[in-house]
């Protein structure tokens, strides 16, 4: 494995008690919003170092990049931390669905929408 991540972004990282970061995935030329994983601090050193989208599977409880089993890779353009530490939001090349069931974004099930009046 390559070098850590730099100790000073590692400090700035507010994890939940499980150790992980919330990472809101965005399509970087449209803004789409696709999807939200988590990562730690081990995950979000892998995406930086291989450009390829890299996460923390809470269910697989394993490391799994974007597209490795569905080929629906995930580029890396840009990585941002928020100003609390506590999210990162994750500027992407998006190849093919970004969802697990096909879609090509998770937010499809709209709760609420404003009314023209």
């Amino acid at each position: 494995m390559t070098a850590a991540l730099d100790p000073q972004i590692a400090a700035r990282l507010a994890r939940d008690p499980a150790g992980l970061v919330a990472a809101i995935v965005q399509q970087h030329d449209t803004g789409e919003v696709l999807m939200l994983a988590w990562m730690d601090e081990e995950a979000l050193r892998r995406t930086i170092a291989t450009g390829r989208a890299t996460y923390w599977s809470r269910s697989r409880r394993r490391y799994w990049v974007k597209g490795e089993t569905s080929g629906h890779h995930q580029y890396v353009r840009s990585v941002a931390l928020d100003c609390d530490g506590d999210a990162l939001l994750v500027r992407v090349e998006q190849v093919g669905a970004a969802c697990h069931t096909g879609a090509r974004t998770c937010f499809t099930n709209v709760i609420f929408e404003e009314k023209d009046q």
